[in-house]
């Protein structure tokens, strides 16, 4: 019987140097799925994402796709799984030097022996797919935000993977193209049938599109569940990230001395700073 989980991540750790960011994070993602992964900045959400792409090695625990352990594999291994993967950067990454048509080749040329014929043909597919075949010719610096973004989404499904990861999609876009762009994300899914992985500030957006939500702070995950679980939910945590309050479990503030003492030296100590 196939699994029915292409990811599993079982207590997975990791730290910049001496700074823990990842401290114990358990998830599944189902196949087929769409899940994102919410948290305030520097929570560990792209960390996270890096290492489901063997791009950064954990210190501890798990990541299996595919039933693979992403986290033993060698360059190779991680180059072969790889091929198996899609990824949205944020802000879209495109080669600024390549026309958008050549952008989205790239990685048929890069991972695959077909035709340049066979390719084209490819090309124009997605670029269909995302509304732009015809603006094929055109460099990356001739297309708004929410054209650039979509070509990156067209080069990420160029393989059709099985699993793709989106890194921020939503920053940066008028409320048109944001639109367009989640639609398209979960028109996509639904056709590859692929599993995705939205890496997101975006509540709102997001809840009408995905299907599962982790919320990570601190390096742990702290709530999950479906789009209804989270908009009944009365999880303090989340609570603050679905209303955006300053006030609650994730703190504005990064721990500090005491502002008097930063400010006038260990005399103030004991002052009260309003």
């Amino acid at each position: 019987m196939s699994d029915d989980f292409l990811i599993r991540i079982e207590n997975l750790q990791f730290a910049y140097d001496a700074r823990p960011v990842l401290q114990g994070i358990d998830m599944r993602i189902p196949r087929g799925g769409i899940v994102a992964i919410m948290g305030g900045s520097g929570c560990g959400k792209t960390t996270l994402l890096r290492c489901i792409g063997g791009q950064l090695k954990p210190a501890g625990g798990s990541i299996r796709v595919h039933g693979v352990t992403v986290n033993n594999l060698d360059q190779a291994g991680i180059y072969a799984l790889r091929r198996h993967m899609g990824m949205l950067f944020q802000f879209g990454a495109l080669f600024t030097d390549l026309s958008v048509f050549d952008n989205v080749a790239f990685p048929l040329r890069e991972h695959t022996d077909l035709p340049e014929s066979l390719i084209r043909d490819l090309v124009l597919m997605k670029l269909e797919a995302v509304g732009l075949r015809g603006a094929r010719d055109r460099m990356p610096a001739e297309l708004s935000g929410g054209m650039a973004r979509r070509v990156a989404l067209a080069r990420a499904v160029a393989l059709d993977p099985a699993l793709i990861m989106y890194d921020e999609p939503f920053t940066g876009l008028d409320p048109i193209s944001l639109g367009i762009i989640g639609q398209l994300i979960r028109r996509l899914n639904s056709a590859l049938g692929a599993t995705s992985i939205m890496v997101t500030h975006d509540i709102q957006e997001s809840l009408l599109i995905v299907d599962y939500i982790y919320f990570i702070a601190a390096g742990k995950v702290v709530a999950e569940g479906t789009p209804d679980d989270i908009r009944r939910s009365d999880d303090p945590f989340v609570r603050q990230f679905v209303r955006a309050e300053a006030d609650g479990p994730a703190p504005f503030h990064v721990p500090s001395e005491n502002f008097a003492v930063d400010l006038f030296g260990a005399d103030a100590r004991g002052m009260q700073y309003a």
